[in-house]
């Protein structure tokens, strides 16, 4: 068995062997842009309580390839409970992925247009009303004489495009809202077993690569996960654009990395508020001097609340003159201004914080003792 054998098996391995809670915080880097989302049509509903979970190209770094992960409907695990879907983010000089989750509010997702419900901004393909899911019917498709919980909303003002990255050259220009951020810190959970199977049924097979399919995969959308086979596979119309192979001796990417939030990517810098780790709340201090330790505790509340106000309104600000120059169709040129302009804003602002947080840390510190005298001689 060669050295690239032994490494796929035990990526393998490590992938069964992992939590689900450790799977979702496992991104990939790659230099190449991820190809357009394809064109195709959603299989039909298999019955009550199954969320549609968006397709998307995922990327293989054993085989240096992009691979498509079918759309299907997966039962949701908690009643109330959403998907958000993964996205691909430019990270500065890669491509990085974030995982989607589960969670009683839909968060960030890129503002990707994976369509079905999913257009860039939250979901409008159902709802959960007194346990029950109900569909929107003008979005999903739904068979009325097995499922009953329907209603038909028309989705007005969408903007249909075949992008399926945020950020660089090309990318959605949208930036997580305050709202959307909270909602990833809501509690949630990482894709459920049958959607990791779905992942790795799609990954095995060779025909879902974009080298092979060129960007419009055999199997497109599944009626449920991981059955890529039968009446209700759904076949791509078309590829989103027309493919591209990367050149031969251009660089790709590296094996599974932390995700950017983690804070281990030493060299990713940080663009905006949302691109920052989550604010640490130093531990309860014990010195022994119970007054003190509780007006210090009150300090490190109140500096805490006043820095998450300033990175919202910072990430607002910023919305703002992205939403500007979306609507001024300004140039990359123009546009990269902009985002060097924005990273040195966070910069500041996270440089900041960091001196505030080491300066109340550092008037905590307990007085030294005072030398006892010497006995006289």
């Amino acid at each position: 068995m060669n050295v690239r054998s032994v490494r796929t098996v035990l990526v393998a391995l490590v992938m069964l062997c992992m939590s689900a809670a450790a799977f979702a915080q496992i991104g990939v880097m790659i230099s190449i842009a991820p190809p357009a989302l394809p064109v195709y049509e959603q299989p039909i509903c298999p019955g009550d309580g199954y969320i549609w979970t968006p397709g998307y190209w995922a990327y293989g770094d054993d085989f240096d390839d992009y691979y498509w992960v079918p759309g299907t409907w997966v039962e949701a695990p908690e009643v109330g409970f959403l998907w958000t879907p993964g996205y691909w983010g430019w990270g500065g000089d890669r491509f990085i992925f974030t995982e989607g989750y589960w969670g009683p509010t839909i968060g960030f997702y890129g503002g990707i247009n994976y369509g079905f419900g999913y257009f860039g901004n939250g979901y409008e393909g159902g709802r959960w009303d007194n346990g029950h899911f109900f569909y929107n019917r003008s979005v999903n498709n739904v068979n009325v004489t097995v499922i009953h919980n329907v209603y038909n909303t028309t989705i007005n003002n969408v903007t249909v495009n075949r992008v399926s990255f945020n950020g660089g050259n090309g990318g959605i220009t949208v930036r997580a809202t305050a709202e959307q951020e909270a909602a990833a810190r809501e509690r949630h959970v990482p894709p459920v077993a049958a959607q990791v199977q779905h992942m790795q049924a799609a990954r095995a097979d060779t025909q879902q690569r974009a080298s092979v399919n060129r960007g419009k995969p055999e199997v497109a959308a599944t009626a449920k996960p991981g059955e890529f086979r039968g009446n209700d596979v759904v076949k791509a119309k078309e590829a989103g654009a027309p493919y591209t192979p990367p050149a031969k001796n251009q660089p790709r990417g590296n094996a599974s990395v932390p995700r950017p939030d983690n804070n281990n990517n030493a060299d990713r810098k940080p663009v905006h508020p949302s691109d920052l780790p989550p604010a640490t709340r130093p531990t309860a201090p014990n010195t022994g001097d119970a007054k003190r330790d509780q007006k210090y505790q009150q300090q490190q509340e109140k500096q805490a609340t006043k820095q998450d106000q300033e990175r919202q309104k910072l990430q607002q600000q910023q919305e703002k003159e992205h939403q500007q120059l979306a609507k001024q169709n300004a140039d990359d040129g123009r546009k990269q201004q902009v985002e060097q302009k924005h990273q040195q804003q966070t910069q500041q602002l996270q440089q900041r914080h960091e001196q505030q947080q080491q300066k109340l840390q550092t008037r905590q510190q307990p007085a030294a003792p005072r030398a006892e005298p010497k006995p006289a001689r």
